[in-house]
């Protein structure tokens, strides 16, 4: 082995290079790892993945730096927290308030009811995920910061019976 690939190597932990968004085999593995469980020491990722700690260290802040891993987060069930009535509401804002799409759905994500805000292409533009104590609450969510509102043509509720997470993405 040259004096090159050996160097490679002790950087890579022997990984070898992809096209795919400039990841290779132990970014992936580590971003997988990371998935299941965010809160893994650093030297059992390094173990699971086959690489040593340093290593392991260096790639994960080198993943944080370019912005391929964007936070670590708690998993609170949120009926546990008195909010065990959850809804997918789907929002089609009127054709002239489209300019202020952006600013609509940022100020709905700062609602204490809403977990996820999706900006949508299609005939909604905003898919809202939210979690309220009971039925009481989600009408008065709807009401008060979506129909009551001048920009919203229109409103779908569904109401959530379970969520499933997915742990892992194609990496």
């Amino acid at each position: 082995m040259s004096d090159d690939r050996s160097s490679h190597d002790a950087l890579t932990g022997g990984a070898r290079r992809s096209t795919f968004g400039g990841l290779d085999d132990l970014d992936r593995a580590l971003l997988r790892e990371l998935e299941r469980d965010g809160r893994i020491s650093n030297k059992d990722l390094a173990e699971r993945v086959g690489v040593a700690p340093s290593t392991c260290h260096t790639r994960v802040a080198a993943l944080r730096t370019r912005g391929v891993l964007r936070g670590f987060h708690a998993d609170v069930d949120p009926e546990a927290v008195g909010r065990g009535l959850q809804a997918v509401i789907a929002v089609r804002l009127q054709a002239g308030a489209r300019p202020q799409l952006g600013a609509f759905a940022h100020a709905l994500a700062a609602r204490p009811e809403v977990r996820d805000v999706y900006l949508l292409g299609g005939s909604e533009d905003i898919l809202l995920h939210v979690a309220v104590h009971d039925s009481r609450a989600l009408r008065a969510f709807v009401v008060e910061h979506l129909s009551a509102r001048r920009e919203v043509a229109h409103t779908q509720t569904s109401l959530v019976f379970e969520h499933l997470h997915a742990p892992t993405t194609a990496v």
